[in-house]
């Protein structure tokens, strides 16, 4: 049954002015700070974000971690450990095959001898300062930081949370759900006013949380490609059907928001300037559904050609103009590399917004009802894109 847009206010801050979109903080401030750090966690806190947006994964002991890829040598000093080196080997990642040394082989004892790295040094050379400096974070650090920061700054910080490779886990007999909802349950997240969404690809694992929880969930879509678990269901649907009028009424029997990626909302013409937006954001609107875009960077090499500024992929070009297009456009929440920039940006748009012209009715009510607390989480059981406008090859 599609959700209405008053049982949504929990995804959102209250605002006695205009609708106010939420930023999410994705990996934590990585622009600044190397992804999946505690370090970057507090400082997209600091900077003011209303969400922390980590990537879980599952440990070989079972216990969830912040990690964004299955393989370790990316972003950590993996490859430089003789006495990993035996683990090296090859395996199919969410139907592709990759070499190297992959997280569900390491318990978390493990996985914390190991130094974080930026992921991406050659547009975050700055970020290389912080190499070694960190360890990768359990989920329950994680939650005890944005607790902390909450309490500290007397403001809630709500946690994002993407579940990872969903279905290649189920087929190797775990389900990452099961240690998500025992965390959430031992934390009691509700009492410390912790806002809680969480986030997949995959549909099958949003409807099995929305069967045994009340927990915001939020369908991730991508440009091009289709979930995993179709693909290995040889389903013949892409992310193209969740997006027509059916797949959207779907999508609202089990999902609260929509996390489009933003090139299907305000997509480009072939010399890389945003056009204009389409229905999409309206339609799920009109199903009760928020819109949240993903994923803004304050590069060159990821914005559209209008707001890049000089030639260097890595510079910092006009992002404040990127979130303006998509904010007048009626999302209701942005996920940023770069949150301080996604806040000045609100800011600024809110500033010259009035009552009368912050947008239709819908989207209003999603900010601006009063926060219904949740409800307590049921405890028992029923139950790749081929082409990123926004995303350079050595990301």
């Amino acid at each position: 049954m599609t959700r209405s847009l008053r049982s949504l206010t929990s995804v959102f801050r209250t605002s006695t002015g205009p609708a106010a979109p939420v930023v999410v903080a994705h990996r934590g401030a990585c622009g600044y700070r190397p992804e999946h750090t505690l370090a970057a966690y507090r400082l997209a806190i600091d900077l003011g974000a209303d969400y922390i947006e980590p990537d879980l994964v599952l440990s070989a002991d079972g216990v969830l971690v912040a990690r964004h890829d299955a393989e370790l040598a990316a972003s950590t000093d993996v490859a430089d450990r003789p006495e990993f080196a035996a683990r090296r080997r090859t395996a199919t990642v969410s139907g592709r095959e990759v070499c190297g040394w992959f997280v569900d082989d390491f318990t978390v004892a493990e996985l914390k001898t190991l130094s974080m790295r930026e992921r991406i040094p050659g547009l975050r050379p700055r970020n290389r300062a912080y190499d070694g400096r960190f360890r990768i974070p359990t989920f329950d650090e994680i939650v005890d930081e944005a607790i902390r920061a909450g309490r500290e700054r007397g403001r809630p910080v709500g946690l994002y949370v993407e579940l990872k490779r969903a279905t290649d886990l189920a087929e190797a007999g775990r389900e990452p759900e099961d240690a998500l909802l025992d965390a959430l349950r031992g934390f009691r997240l509700e009492r410390a006013g912790v806002r809680v969404l969480v986030e997949s690809f995959e549909p099958s694992v949003l409807r099995r949380l929305a069967r045994r929880s009340s927990l915001t969930l939020v369908q991730r879509v991508d440009i091009a490609g289709r979930p995993y678990e179709w693909e290995r269901a040889s389903d013949g649907r892409r992310y193209a059907d969740m997006l027509t009028p059916g797949g959207l009424r779907e999508m609202s029997s089990y999902a609260s928001v929509l996390g489009a990626h933003k090139s299907l909302l305000l997509p480009r013409d072939p010399e890389g300037r945003l056009g204009r937006p389409g229905r999409l954001i309206g339609d799920a609107h009109e199903l009760g559904m928020a819109v949240h875009a993903w994923t803004f960077r304050n590069e060159n090499t990821f914005l559209p050609a209008e707001h890049r500024r000089g030639s260097e992929p890595g510079a910092h070009g006009d992002a404040a103009g990127e979130y303006a297009a998509f904010f007048a456009a009626g999302v209701d929440g942005v996920v940023s590399d770069h949150p301080d920039t996604a806040l000045a940006a609100r800011a600024e748009y809110l500033a010259g917004q009035t009552p009368a012209s912050s947008g239709s009715r819908s989207r209003r009510s999603l900010f601006n009802d009063a926060i219904r607390p949740a409800r307590p989480m049921e405890t028992n059981r029923t139950g790749a894109a081929t082409s990123r406008p926004d995303r350079p090859r050595t990301s």
